[in-house]
């Protein structure tokens, strides 16, 4: 075979070429660094190949961590405080577990509280939960009420502010004068200054009266003054912010102002016996203050009452006030007076909130309890009032 492939050359050809390639072939085989060359080669490729390998995995896994939220694995370790503000959304609570170092992402908390139907009843409060927690193992500590931290007081409805400062210095052993400094300045705890506005043409006071909403609150651990009444007035612009409180009064009260609602609400809230009659006894005090009423005045005792307690003097009930209570023009709450008083006179409640924004249509001026359950009798004329104040003694009422 070889032969005929070199048929295309002379024998000198043949001869010259043959010791060229045995020439070549010694020289190869005498030099000692091929053999290592090819095993170097194979090594490096082995190297290339797992360092491109191991930066696919690297990207990859940087890129996952785009896909993939951030969570912990299991239940935590050691201990930490947060709190669950009132009206908080889900979103709101996962950006304080993590920003306490509970979960590893706010989304973790989301997720897992969107695959659990349960997490809408997530209550406002204190809880002790655990930092390094799965989002979903943190939603189970808050689900579960054994962690909540229970320092709740309630505030009835209609409590004064002096009255509220008392209750929660009792309960928290927080001196009164905190709270009475605290309430100083109802803007910064939170008010709105469009609050403070009458269209009644009469001078606007600024006071935390009324903005305190009566409700059952868990107390923070180590809670100042100032911030149990922030939470307080906090949760008063969330009710009436839900129920369009503002927007409705302006709407629909002939030129009333909120403010000036609030302090119907106020009113409806010491006068009203009954749930029944809250809307029925604003419509009372706008017909009063607004209408036709021939002076114009309230004439309600509980507004003697607060100036009595304002001036820390002891709280009467009608048949106590004399005569120079009833009729005294000196005070800013007299029931002589014209118009609606300076203030609200108590911390009105949802309810009483209703019924001033949309209090029921009547040409009512007057109205007494007729029975010892609280239910009222209401009254156009005065003839009609002593019928019903006849239906009171009757009773023993009055």
């Amino acid at each position: 075979m070889i032969d005929d492939l070199d048929l295309g050359f002379d024998e000198r050809d043949r001869g010259e070429k043959g010791k060229h390639r045995r020439s070549a072939m010694r020289k190869r085989k005498g030099k000692s660094g091929g053999g290592g060359r090819t095993v170097l080669a194979l090594l490096l490729a082995f190297v290339l190949l797992g360092a491109i390998g191991g930066g696919a995995f690297y990207g990859f896994d940087r890129v996952q961590s785009y896909f993939v939220t951030p969570d912990y694995d299991g239940a935590g370790t050691g201990e930490v405080t947060i709190e669950v503000k009132q009206g908080a959304l889900i979103a709101d609570i996962g950006n304080v577990l993590y920003s306490a170092g509970v979960v590893k992402s706010a989304q973790a908390f989301i997720d897992a509280a969107e695959e659990n139907a349960r997490s809408k009843n997530i209550q406002p409060g204190t809880y002790k939960v655990r930092k390094q927690m799965s989002g979903e193992s943190a939603l189970g500590m808050l689900l579960d009420l054994k962690n909540k931290i229970v320092n709740g007081i309630t505030i009835p409805e209609g409590t004064t502010a002096k009255r509220t400062y008392k209750l929660l210095s009792e309960k928290t052993q927080i001196p009164v004068e905190d709270f009475e400094a605290a309430a100083k300045d109802p803007e910064a705890l939170g008010v709105p200054d469009w609050w403070f506005k009458r269209n009644d043409g009469k001078e606007v006071v600024k006071s935390i009266e009324g903005f305190l909403y009566p409700d059952t609150y868990e107390v923070p651990p180590k809670a100042t003054a100032e911030v149990i009444l922030k939470q307080m007035v906090s949760n008063f612009l969330t009710v009436t912010g839900k129920m369009q409180f503002a927007e409705r009064v302006q709407k629909e009260r002939g030129g009333i102002s909120p403010y000036e609602a609030l302090i119907v609400a106020s009113l409806a809230q010491a006068e009203a016996g009954t749930k029944a009659d809250l809307g029925k006894v604003a419509r009372v005090a706008y017909n009063r203050a607004y209408g036709d009423f021939p002076c114009n005045c309230l004439e309600m005792d509980v507004t003697v009452n607060y100036h009595l307690e304002l001036t820390g003097q002891k709280t009467k009930t009608s048949a106590e006030m004399s005569q120079s209570e009833l009729v005294d023009t000196k005070s800013p709450y007299s029931r002589k007076l014209r118009g609606l008083v300076p203030t609200p006179i108590n911390n009105p409640g949802k309810d009483a909130l209703e019924g001033a924004m949309d209090p029921p249509e009547g040409k009512w001026f007057f109205f007494v309890a007729v029975d010892k359950e609280g239910n009222s009798e209401f009254a156009e004329t005065v003839e009609q009032h002593e019928r019903n104040k006849d239906k009171a003694r009757e009773a023993g009422i009055i």
